[in-house]
């Protein structure tokens, strides 16, 4: 739906409602979407859409149409499920459940209205399942919104024991656009006045719309190698037991209604090291609350209508980012339908035309598919919404600026300026990224369409699998991230939250302290400087200054200005003692200044309120040429690529050695420089990208 609260299919794009079951619309899309959504769609008159689907007996009379449904959307393998029949009088129905992702009949019986339980067989795979009723020989006519099918899942009686990733299936999304347009029994039309507040889940309906958005990645899954649980997006309503089971959870297509408590849940998960991915868009943009057990969903979309805002706005039923909720879905998704695009009714013809841009072609999400920068990929992917985030550029390297409640860690892969959509309904952009939050990374890919492609597009395909294999556990990758491109820097130091660099061409260079891959830009000179380090804030009675240690010898410091400054280097440094000879590595901490030397590997100390006195020696430098402080620990980075850390203990304390991080290093360089912010270890070389580890681990004890 639109950021003012226009429905997604508002208008031509309804009137494919019955496009699953009957009619001329046989293909499984709306007439609006009809002959342009990519390759890999599936269609309604075969597959996933509508296998199991009775058709009537021609010639006979029609009866009153069947309509089912079920107490909840999902069941535990080995476990009951009631359905309730309504329409069917004294006649004997037909009931075929079909594994809908396998497209095998798991069952086929003759049950009478009107209940019937189904016993789910413990051997019956974790899937998305549809129950269809029938009267044989007779000529039941079917209703606009499918009524005679049930949707539910299976989740898995051992969770995250066959698969370490859970899917959801959006049911809740699913029932707030049945019934579209009818007064009363709708969450549809927003600005309808007659409107239904609330839906029930104990009701017929609630399937998913003609367009599948979820299919093509359901269907693109068990091909490509990756076995799944799944759940019902009501089962993350509390869930915290159900994903502790589970290394990612993934949230596919149009999941647009959540829970207060599903998403306490997700970001829970998350934050105690679960990681998600969303192949998602138009993701979390209502709050919706669950009553009468569960069995209801209440969104009034307007918080003064809402009688819950007067005694607790938190829980009001509007956008998440909107007033009194202020939760802006950015900060568990990374992005929002706010600053995103959509295109409705026959407007979503465009849907085929449009591509991402690649921004961060050496990020680990486009590995193996050979993506430069500004490149185009996923053509037909986009739509029918979009997500995005507010950004600034620096040339054509885009930020997140989190001025809409993205985290502040949040990477920019992959960017569509989609402002002509206005045309068609929301003119804006599409934005993919992935970013930490807690222990756990998301990955947002921005799109509610990005299933389609991934049966006849290898790229999309290859980064879909990056992000399942290492977000699973599957290749979880080596602790360092590409936070830029090679260049020629060979001192790194973080100081008023700006990275500082000193190259080999004698320049002082600096960039935001960022994951994104943000250009250095030259902003003074450094000639001959070997290593730098700065004092974390207020520490020690110390003014906030850049160090450096000299090829030659010296000790300098600077001002931390971010920008250009004139004259010569004699100018921009001032003196301020010696260091020892062959210094490579250079740390401030607690008021006392560190220096390696590799050649002898010695770790020396100098006290940085006297940095005219001797250098006094406590010991062996572990091997190390290059060091930093992060937390009040030192952390080096030897020749041959290991990360050690120790406490940063004087002389008087004894000797303390280095100890093997619980992280791996980078990649071994003999010329490798560290620099550390905000719980972040950065490290380069000359020659080498710029990388960072946003989760550095102690020795283990």
């Amino acid at each position: 739906m639109t950021a003012e609260g226009t429905t997604a299919t508002e208008g031509p794009a309804i009137a494919g409602r019955t496009a699953a079951t009957q009619g001329p619309l046989s293909t499984g899309q709306s007439a609006a979407t009809e002959g342009h959504l990519p390759t890999g769609q599936f269609a309604a008159t075969e597959g996933f859409a509508t296998t199991g689907q009775i058709v009537a007996t021609e010639g006979l009379p029609p009866g009153e149409p069947l309509r089912a449904w079920a107490d909840r959307t999902s069941c535990v393998q080995g476990g009951a499920l009631a359905f309730h029949l309504m329409g069917a009088g004294a006649s004997a129905v037909r009931v075929r459940v079909t594994d809908v992702v396998s497209e095998q009949t798991r069952l086929t019986a003759t049950v009478h209205a009107p209940d019937w339980t189904l016993l789910v067989p413990e051997e019956w795979p974790s899937s998305l399942y549809r129950a269809t009723f029938d009267v044989p020989l007779e000529n039941r006519p079917a209703t606009d919104e499918a009524e005679h099918e049930v949707w539910f899942a299976v989740r898995a009686a051992r969770p995250g024991t066959a698969s370490r990733i859970l899917l959801s299936i959006p049911f809740a999304t699913w029932r707030a656009y049945t019934y579209a347009g009818k007064p009363q029994q709708g969450l549809y039309y927003s600005e309808q006045p007659d409107r239904a507040p609330q839906v029930s889940f104990a009701s017929p309906g609630g399937g998913p719309p003609p367009e599948r958005w979820e299919e093509g990645l359901l269907r693109w899954l068990p091909g490509a190698g990756y076995p799944v649980d799944f759940c019902s997006g009501l089962d993350l309503h509390k869930g915290d037991e159900l994903l502790s089971h589970y290394s990612l959870l993934v949230v596919n297509g149009h999941d647009e209604y959540w829970s207060m408590e599903m998403r306490d849940s997700v970001e829970n998960f998350a934050r105690r090291g679960g990681n998600i991915a969303f192949f998602a868009a138009n993701t979390a943009w209502w709050q919706m609350r669950l009553e009468d057990y569960g069995r209801t969903m209440v969104c009034y979309r307007d918080a003064v209508a809402d009688p819950v805002t007067a005694t607790d706005p938190r829980r009001a039923t509007v956008e998440w980012s909107s007033a009194p909720v202020d939760r802006p879905e950015n900060t568990m998704t990374g992005l929002s339908f706010r600053r995103g695009a959509g295109a409705w009714g026959e407007g979503m013809a465009v849907m085929g035309k449009e591509a991402y841009t690649v921004r961060f072609a050496d990020h680990w999400a486009f590995a193996g598919t050979g993506l430069t920068d500004g490149e185009p990929f996923a053509r037909g992917a986009l739509g029918y919404e979009t997500d995005a985030c507010a950004l600034e550029w620096t040339g054509d390297v885009p930020r997140a600026t989190g001025t809409d409640g993205t985290p502040g860690s949040f990477v920019v892969l992959a960017t569509a300026d989609l402002r002509h959509w206005r045309e068609y309904g929301q003119g804006g952009e599409a934005t993919m990224g992935v970013f930490r939050l807690g222990a756990g990374t998301v990955f947002n890919a921005g799109t509610i369409n990005w299933g389609s492609v991934l049966a006849d597009d290898p790229v999309a395909d290859r980064i879909t699998r990056n992000v399942l294999d290492r977000l699973s556990g599957a290749a979880p990758g080596d602790g360092w991230d590409t936070a830029g491109g090679p260049d020629e820097v060979r001192a790194l130091a973080a100081c008023a939250s700006v990275l500082f660099g000193a190259d080999t061409r004698g320049r002082l260079l600096c960039r935001e302290v960022s994951g994104q891959n943000l250009p250095w830009r030259p902003v003074g000179l450094a000639p001959g400087v070997r290593a730098l380090a700065a004092g974390r804030e207020a520490a020690g009675g110390l003014p906030l200054e850049l160090y450096a240690a000299t090829e030659d010898g010296r000790l300098l410091r600077r001002d931390p200005v971010p920008g250009p400054v004139t004259g010569d280097a004699a100018g921009e440094w001032t003196e301020a003692g010696q260091v020892p000879p062959g210094t490579t590595g250079l740390a401030l901490c607690d008021a006392g200044l560190f220096a390696v030397t590799p050649h002898d590997d010695t770790l020396h100390y100098l006290s940085a309120l006297a940095p005219d006195g001797p250098w006094r020696v406590l010991g062996d430098a572990g091997g190390a040429v290059a060091l930093t402080t992060l937390n009040c620990r030192l952390w080096a980075v030897t020749a041959d690529g290991r990360l050690r850390t120790r406490l940063p203990v004087g002389p008087s304390d004894g000797p303390v050695p280095f100890a093997d991080a619980g992280t791996p290093g980078p990649p071994p360089h003999p010329r490798t420089t560290l620099a550390a912010h905000a719980g972040v270890l950065y490290a380069t070389a000359p020659g080498a990208p710029l990388l960072l580890c946003a989760r550095p681990v102690l020795p283990p004890r």
